[in-house]
C-alpha cells in the first residue's frame, strides 16, 4: 500500500494515464515500480551536485567565455547536421530538408542572435530614478539562476533541447536535460554530442523515460524549462513549487486559423496547409482549427485541397511521399484515430484524406467539416494531421467558438480588413499572433515566445530566454546625501507637511 501512494504523490508517476507527450498507455502500476527510479537517483545526485558546486564558478563566467561556448556549439551543430539529420528521420521519418528548417535552422539563428547581443544583455541596465532619488543610481543586473533544468519533447526533438540550452548559456547556467524517450535516436545523439563540448559538472544530459524525470524533479533547481502538454505542465509546477523553482512552461492547445472573405483564399490555404502539415501536424503551434467565413467556405475547401497536392502530391500517393513524416509512435496514432472516428461519429465529413495506418504510425493530411462543436476534437489539442473546419457568419460566432476552449497558443488571421483583424487581436487573448501566415513568428528571436494561462507562461528566444534563466536584480546606488533624510522621524508639523507634499507632487 505505501508503494501506491508514492506513485501518486511523485511528480510524473501518473503521465502514464493523461500524456501522450511522454507516456505509454500500456504501462501498469506494477511496471512502473519494478522500473522505479530509485536506481538511477544516485547518479542524478552526483551529477546535481557536482553542478551545484560549479555553478558559481560557472555564473561568473565573462562575455568572452560564453561567446566561446556558444560558437562551439554552433560549430558544432553545423559540423554534425547530416548525423542530425539523420537521428531525427529515424525516429520518425521527417525529411531532411525539413529537419533543416525546423530543427537546426532556429537553433543556429538563435545562437548567432545572442552571440551579437549578449555583452549588451550582460551589462548592467540602467534604469531612471523619481527625484525623491536624487542623486542616486539604479540598474537592473542579469546574474545567473545558476542550475537549469530542461525537459524536452520529442515533436522537434533537437530544436526544443537545445534552443533553451542556448539561453541558459548565455545566462551562464549550469543544466541537466532531460529529452523525450519517444525520440531516442535523437535523445542519444543530443547527449553524445554535448558530452563532446561540456563537462558534466556545466551540462548533462539524462536519457530514459519518465520516471529519469519524475527524480530530477525532486531536486531544487534555479529554473525549469518544460516544453510539453498542460497536463503534464501542471504535474511540473506543482513539483517545483514545493522546491519554489522558477518555471517556463511551454504547453499547447488549439490555435485558431480565421479567414475572413477578404483575403486572399489562394495563399491562405497554402500557407495553412503547409504550417499544418509540416511535422505531421505535430507541432505545438500548429493550426487546431479553422473558422472561415461562410460565405467562401466552397471556394476555400477546393483551393485548400490543391495546395495540399501541391505540396505533396495525389492524396492516395501521400503514403509514399519522401517529403511528409509519420506519427511519432502507435499510441498517437491510435489515439488521432480515435478522434477521428469520434468527430465522423458526430456527423463531421471528411473533405480531405482521412486513411489512418497505425501499424505504420501514418495519417494523411485530413481536412473535416460539419464539426460538432461539443466532439472531442474541438476539446484536445489535435496534435496531428488532422484539420477541422468551421465557419462563421459574424464576429460573434468566432468568440463563441474561440471561447470555447483557453486561451490558444497562436492566433491566426488571414484578411486584408484591418479593423476586423485589429478587433480580433484585442478581443481573443493568446500566446501570440501572426497576420496573414501561420507559425512563422515563432522564428523570429526578436520576438518573445510563449504562451497565456493554459498554453504556458514564461518567454523564450533572444533576450526574453536569457531572462527567464536570469535573475533580474535591480540595484540601488545612494548618494552621501540623500533628500528622503527629511522625511525621518519625528513628524513634526515640517515633516509631516514634507510628506504630505512628497504623496501628493512625486
Amino acid at each position: 500500500m505505501p508503494g501506491f501512494f508514492w506513485i501518486f504523490n511523485n511528480p510524473l508517476c501518473v503521465i502514464v494515464l493523461i500524456n501522450y507527450y511522454f507516456s505509454e498507455v500500456n504501462i501498469l502500476i506494477g511496471i512502473y515500480m519494478e522500473h522505479a527510479p530509485h536506481d538511477k537517483f544516485p547518479e542524478i545526485k552526483r551529477i546535481i551536485e557536482l553542478q551545484k558546486a560549479n555553478s558559481l564558478k560557472v555564473s561568473q563566467t565573462t562575455f568572452t567565455q560564453r561567446k566561446t561556448k556558444l560558437n562551439k556549439l554552433l560549430k558544432l551543430i553545423f559540423d554534425k547536421s547530416n548525423e542530425i539529420e539523420k537521428a531525427v528521420y529515424d525516429d520518425f521519418k521527417k525529411p531532411a530538408p525539413e529537419v533543416k528548417l525546423t530543427e537546426i535552422f532556429p537553433v543556429t539563428t538563435e545562437i548567432k542572435h545572442v552571440i551579437r547581443n549578449l555583452k549588451k544583455w550582460m551589462s548592467p541596465q540602467n534604469v531612471p530614478a523619481p527625484l525623491t532619488f536624487f542623486g542616486s543610481s539604479n540598474s537592473v543586473v542579469y546574474e545567473s539562476k545558476r542550475t537549469a533544468l530542461i525537459i524536452s519533447p520529442w515533436n522537434f526533438p533537437f530544436m526544443l533541447a537545445v534552443s533553451p540550452l542556448v539561453s541558459a548559456i548565455a545566462a551562464g547556467n549550469c543544466v541537466i536535460i532531460k529529452p523525450s524517450e519517444h525520440s531516442p535516436n535523437t535523445s542519444e545523439l543530443l547527449k553524445i554530442l554535448l558530452m563532446e563540448l561540456f563537462e558534466e559538472n556545466e551540462v548533462a544530459v539524462f536519457t530514459g523515460d519518465y520516471t529519469i524525470s519524475s527524480c530530477l524533479l525532486q531536486f531544487p533547481f534555479g529554473h525549469i524549462f518544460f516544453t510539453g502538454s498542460t497536463p503534464v505542465g501542471k504535474i511540473v509546477m506543482e513539483a517545483a513549487a514545493k522546491n519554489l523553482t522558477s518555471v517556463t512552461l511551454e504547453l499547447g492547445g488549439k490555435s485558431p486559423t480565421i479567414v475572413d472573405k477578404t483575403a486572399n483564399i489562394k495563399e491562405a490555404a497554402k500557407r495553412i496547409a503547409w504550417g499544418k502539415f509540416f511535422n505531421a501536424g505535430q507541432t505545438c503551434i500548429a493550426p487546431d482549427y479553422l473558422i472561415v467565413e461562410k460565405s467562401i467556405k466552397d471556394i476555400f475547401v477546393s483551393e485548400f485541397i490543391k495546395a495540399v497536392e501541391n505540396l505533396y502530391g495525389q492524396i492516395e500517393n501521400i503514403h509514399t511521399s519522401k517529403d511528409y513524416c509519420r506519427i511519432i509512435h502507435q499510441n498517437h496514432t491510435h489515439r488521432l484515430n480515435e478522434l477521428l472516428v469520434s468527430a465522423v461519429t458526430s456527423g463531421a465529413v471528411v473533405k480531405l484524406g482521412g486513411e489512418i495506418n497505425v501499424n505504420e504510425n501514418f495519417c494523411q493530411p485530413t481536412l473535416i467539416s460539419n464539426i460538432d462543436i461539443d466532439s472531442r476534437i474541438m476539446k484536445e489539442e489535435i496534435f496531428g494531421p488532422i484539420l477541422p473546419l468551421l465557419t462563421f457568419d459574424n464576429f460573434e460566432d468566432i468568440l463563441s467558438i474561440i471561447n470555447y476552449n483557453p486561451n490558444p497558443l497562436a492566433l491566426y488571421i488571414f484578411s486584408k480588413n484591418t479593423n476586423f483583424t485589429n478587433e480580433l487581436i484585442n478581443s481573443i487573448p493568446a500566446g501570440g499572433v501572426t497576420i496573414n501566415d501561420v507559425v512563422v513568428h515563432f522564428v523570429n528571436v526578436n520576438l518573445p515566445f510563449g504562451g497565456i494561462n493554459g498554453s504556458g507562461f514564461g518567454k523564450s528566444h533572444g533576450f526574453s530566454g536569457f531572462k527567464s534563466f536570469s535573475n533580474e536584480k535591480p540595484v540601488m546606488k545612494q548618494p552621501g546625501i540623500t533628500p528622503l533624510k527629511f522625511l525621518y522621524p519625528p513628524y513634526n508639523k515640517t515633516v509631516r507637511k514634507l510628506i504630505e507634499l512628497t504623496v501628493k507632487y512625486f
